[in-house]
Formats: C-alpha cells, structure tokens, sequence
C-alpha cells in the first residue's frame, strides 16, 4: 500500500511507523471513547434499576470513568511490540511509560473506589464500619507503597519480587516512616473496639480546645467540628493517652442534667410561722421548688430530682438544683434551664431570702 504512494528508499520504514502509531493512537482512543459512552451508562442504567444502594455509590460515574483512563493504556501496551518490532529501544522505553501509567491510574482508581465505599456510611458510624475504613486506610498506604516498588521495579528493569525481598533490611527505616500511621491504627482499634468514639459523637477534649461533633476519623486524624463551626483535629493517639468526654451517653439517655448552685446569705435565713407552726424560710423554699419540678412537664421524672444544700462558705449557703430535663439539644436546653433558674431567683425574695452577691470595691 505505501508503494502505491511512490515512496522508496528510507522513508518507507518511517511513513510504516508513523501510520502505525497513528493507528495504535485511533484504537486506544476509541477503546476508551467505547467505554465511556457505552459501557459506563449501561453500567450506571443496570445499578439503577436495583433496589440496593450500595451498588450506585460504588459503581458510580467516578469509579466506572476512572477505570476507563486506563483502558487506552492498556490497548497501547498491547499493540508496542507490532508497532515498534523494529525498534526495540524506543518499544522498550514506551513499553515502561506505559506499564507506569497503568500502576499510576490503577492505584487512583482504587482511591476513587476506597472514596466511594465511604458514601456508604450514615451520620453516625458504627465499630463495624469503622474497623473497614480504618482498614481501608491501611489499604491506601499498603497501595501507595507497593505502586512506589512497582514503578521502581519498571524504571530500573528488575523483578518486583526482589525489591520486596530486599525491604527486610529497610524495616526499620519504613517503621520509622509509618510510625504515625501504625500507632493511629492501633488507637484508633482501641477506640472503636472499646465503643469509646464514633462518627457523630458529641465530645469535648480541654486539652485541644475541642467541644463538638465528631465528623471523620482517620488512621492519623479525628475531625472534630466545633459548635462556632470551627474545625478542631486531633490524633486518635492524643484521645487514647489523654482524656476526652463524650455525650453519647447522655444523648441516647431519657434526659438531659442540670446541676446549678444559688448561694443565700446566712443573715436571710430565718423561722417562719406558717400554719401555726414555725418553720425555716429556706426549707420552705427547698420544698416549693421541688414540688414546681415535680409538676413540670419538662422535667424527666423518672431521673433523680431534688434540691440539696451544700457545704457553708464564705460566700453563703448554696443550695443545688439537681434534676434532668427531656429536652437534650443544646439550645432548646440552655433556653428551659434559664427558665428555671429566672424563677428560682424571683421565687426566692418571696420567702424573705436573699440571694448573696459580691459588690466590686469602690
């Protein structure tokens, strides 16, 4: 056929090579254009019809289109040794180009994949499920690492095998290098198979600043986003050696505590005579308060309720209110706890007490 054109001499080898790279180029292109618009909406068509959900998510578009990019190489590989047979060099160099970009785009395939397992979960994450992501975890660092090798192994032309035989003197050097990772997997372990810590959990860590909720847990980090919205991250390590509280009690609890302190100076505290009897101002009072939360619907009954007096001070006698309310989320809470307290302050005068407060020194 390149005869016909007239061409002879040199120049033939080359027009060859040149049709046949232009070929390969067509193939590979149109292997990847097949997948893409084929492959990937009968793909995505079939998951839709399903009623599982897992399923769509790690199928998805992302997934299916990043394994496409790797169709082309693939196409290419195969048809180097027809294109560049008398070439054995440039073959040979094409050849391992090619075979990096396959490791390179497989390994973000798997990414993209390890990513869309993770839609998977709801707003909390349970011991199960965070056992798979911190394997998964361990995953993207065990295919980072051997992708290292292989693409090493390509570029220098030895057996993978080998360079993974001669790591055993290396140790040391990769422990050093994932100290971070292996000691966040093996907190992050204790966490999850203590059910100290899960996704969605409302804690507070002092010694970080940290009071919110828990948004991601990694091998290295726990995202922790802060009531003013405010991103707090701390080590899974740090919340294994110190100490953190968490709410998840009290949230799945029937309510919510309350222990406030009202101090009433000595001087107010007197007998009274109330249906011919005399009693304390104070012990009235204590019983009033308790019978007004007894009364309130708010109020979880089924939970300890009283009002108890504290050690003397110098600040005056302080009385505690210790009860749990129903409401739990915070705002809603702050709101029917001010509520009472404004009461307990208004009720007091009442019953001839009054409530001790420091005047700043003129």
């Amino acid at each position: 056929m390149i005869s016909l054109t007239g061409l002879t001499g040199s120049s033939v080898p080359i027009l060859r090579h040149v049709l046949l790279v232009l070929v390969a180029i067509i193939l590979s292109m149109a292997a990847g254009l097949l997948c893409r618009k084929i492959f990937v909406p009968l793909i995505t068509k079939l998951t839709a019809r399903t009623e599982a959900r897992w399923d769509d998510i790690l199928f998805n578009e992302r997934v299916l289109v990043s394994a496409c990019h790797i169709v082309p190489a693939i196409v290419i590989w195969q048809l180097l040794p027809w294109v560049f047979y008398q070439f054995p060099t440039v073959r040979e160099l094409l050849g391992r180009a090619t075979a990096i970009y396959i490791v390179v785009m497989s390994v973000r395939t798997v990414f993209v994949f390890i990513n869309a397992i993770k839609e998977l979960e709801g707003d909390r994450r349970t011991s199960t499920q965070q056992y798979i992501f911190s394997f998964l975890s361990v995953l993207r660092v065990l295919m980072v690492f051997i992708a290292v090798i292989i693409v090493v192994a390509i570029i220098i032309n030895r057996n993978p095998v080998t360079l993974f035989a001669g790591l055993g003197a290396t140790s040391a050097i990769l422990m050093l290098i994932f100290q971070d990772t292996i000691k966040g997997l093996v907190a992050g372990i204790r966490l999850t198979s203590n059910e100290m810590l899960h996704k969605g959990d409302w804690i507070t860590v002092p010694k970080a600043g940290a009071d919110g909720i828990v948004e991601d847990m990694s091998l290295t980090t726990v995202k922790i986003r802060n009531f003013d919205n405010t991103i707090v991250t701390v080590t899974p390590q740090t919340l294994v050696d110190d100490s953190f509280q968490n709410w998840k009690g009290m949230q799945e609890s029937g309510g919510r505590r309350v222990r406030r302190s009202v101090y009433f100076d000595f001087r107010s505290i007197r007998k009274v005579v109330r249906d011919e009897k005399e009693t304390v101002n104070l012990t009235l009072f204590r019983q009033h308060i308790e019978q007004y939360l007894q009364a309130s619907d708010l109020v979880n009954h089924e939970m300890t309720c009283m009002v108890r007096q504290g050690e003397p001070t110098q600040s005056g006698l302080p009385v505690e209110f210790y009860f749990f309310l129903k409401e739990k989320e915070w705002v809603a809470y702050e709101h029917q706890v001010a509520d009472f307290m404004e009461y307990v302050y208004a009720t007091a005068p009442e019953y001839g007490l009054t409530i001790f407060q420091q005047f700043p020194k003129q």
